[in-house]
């Protein structure tokens, strides 16, 4: 009986629970339907991965796009864009806009303002604040929620909630695990006189490893006292990767890209306020520190916390200059050059960036190459040599810390639910995205 598919991809290295092996894939109605040998099948197109590995799609659990209110700088159009030209299928956007995401209207215009605009599925956390406490059990169900959201160290953004009293309430009324930004913020105020105007290397300074640790020790004491679960963010220290390691029942974390490449001062005396982030870029030992989390298994996701100022306002001077950087578009070739610099395996990548939020975050029918489950796939060539160029980023912002940077590994192929979103550098398709399916959020 001769198969016939939408699509099918030719002869690629496929990438997947089982280990790597050249084999077709088979497409039909957006959904994979068949994994192996293909060649008595007939489709509507078939494209030659010869020479090409097909990685599950890559998710990148956090960014921030800045719609509403920041679009000056970034919207969710071309954020996706950028996305979907660095090979990453999905995206986990933050609620840190203005208005803030914090209630069922700013949610609902948020997936509206997504829906088929955005070049990649999306899901949008819920912020977690002291007003919208005893509304966040329905919100953090509602479709298209990645879970609820809390700063408890003031960043971008006016999110904040650094009390414990406060935080035991969320805590006490959610049930899905909580994404947080952990840095203390009575410390952070203490030490703000220790900033040195016009001297982004004091940044990792005053806002230091202990700031991090303290959160981090708080989070893991709330989340024991009421028998729930957090996700901490882009770690930045060595010893919240030893701390976590003993904690993992009921705390995850995500390393950053910036984290495990850049190293201070370096950063800051070649960068400036281009390598402002918060957490901060620290010292090589907080480095290696992270990358020791990754050998580990004691890091579950990637994230790049893509960012993204316009250059004007991050030539401020420090610290009037804002955190953040673009990420999002830069995510896979930089991991992909650690892969071949022989510091992660192509499948402890595939674990960071597919089956990991899936895992965590139990999406449905994403995470693996199963049959059944959507045809999202990320195409890389690992011999090939590329420089990241402001040039080549897709982002409103415009620009990249990596300017200039030469990798090996690229991504060549972006496929999201069966649809060919971006190959060989161009956008292919008329954006599609839809909103990331939940387990816990499924209604009939």
């Amino acid at each position: 009986m001769n198969q016939r598919f939408d699509t099918i991809l030719k002869s690629g290295t496929v990438v997947n629970q089982d280990g790597e092996g050249i084999r077709d894939i088979g497409i039909s109605n957006g959904r994979i339907a068949a994994i192996g040998g293909l060649g008595q099948a007939s489709a509507g197109e078939t494209i030659d991965c010869k020479g090409l590995h097909i990685l599950p799609g890559v998710m990148d659990t956090q960014v921030h796009f800045r719609e509403p209110g920041l679009t000056h700088k970034e919207d969710l159009e071309t954020g996706s864009r950028s996305a979907v030209m660095g090979g990453v299928t999905a995206v986990f956007e933050m609620p840190n806009t203005n208005p803030l995401t914090v209630t069922e209207e700013t949610f609902t215009a948020k997936i509206k303002a997504g829906h088929h605009r955005m070049h990649c599925d999306f899901a949008f956390f819920i912020g977690g604040t002291r007003e919208n406490v005893n509304h966040l059990p329905e919100l953090e169900r509602a479709p298209g929620c990645a879970g609820v959201k809390v700063f408890i160290g003031s960043s971008t953004g006016a999110l904040l909630v650094e009390d414990d009293e406060s935080l035991r309430r969320i805590f006490q009324v959610i049930r899905r695990r909580a994404a947080f930004h952990a840095e203390d913020e009575y410390r952070l105020n203490d030490r703000k006189p220790i900033r040195v105007e016009g001297d982004p290397r004091s940044h990792p300074i005053w806002r230091d490893e202990t700031a991090a640790l303290m959160a981090t020790q708080r989070l893991v004491n709330l989340a024991r006292e009421t028998g729930k679960r957090i996700h901490v963010l882009h770690i930045s220290t060595k010893e919240e990767i030893e701390y976590l390691r003993d904690h993992k029942d009921v705390a995850s974390c995500e390393a950053t890209p910036h984290h495990l490449t850049m190293a201070a001062p370096e950063c800051y005396e070649r960068l400036g306020t281009l390598a402002q982030m918060n957490p901060p870029v620290r010292s090589a030992d907080h480095r290696e520190g992270i990358w020791r989390g990754i050998e580990q298994g004691i890091v579950d996701v990637l994230g790049s916390d893509h960012a993204p100022h316009t250059l004007e306002e991050k030539a401020k001077p420090y610290p009037a200059s804002p955190s953040g950087m673009t990420g999002v578009q830069t995510l896979v070739p930089l991991m992909l050059d650690h892969v071949n610099a022989g510091r992660l395996s192509l499948a402890r990548f595939v674990d960071l960036t597919s089956a990991g939020p899936a895992r965590l975050f139990n999406i449905a029918c994403k995470g693996r190459i199963a049959a059944g489950y959507d045809a999202d796939f990320t195409i890389v060539d690992l011999k090939r040599s590329e420089t990241i160029t402001n040039k080549w980023v897709a982002s409103r912002a415009g620009w990249t810390p990596y300017d200039g940077v030469r990798v090996t590994g690229w991504p060549v192929g972006t496929f999201v639910r069966g649809k060919r979103v971006m190959w060989q550098g161009e956008v292919a398709t008329p954006s599609t995205g839809e909103p990331v399916r939940f387990l816990e959020t499924l209604k009939a």
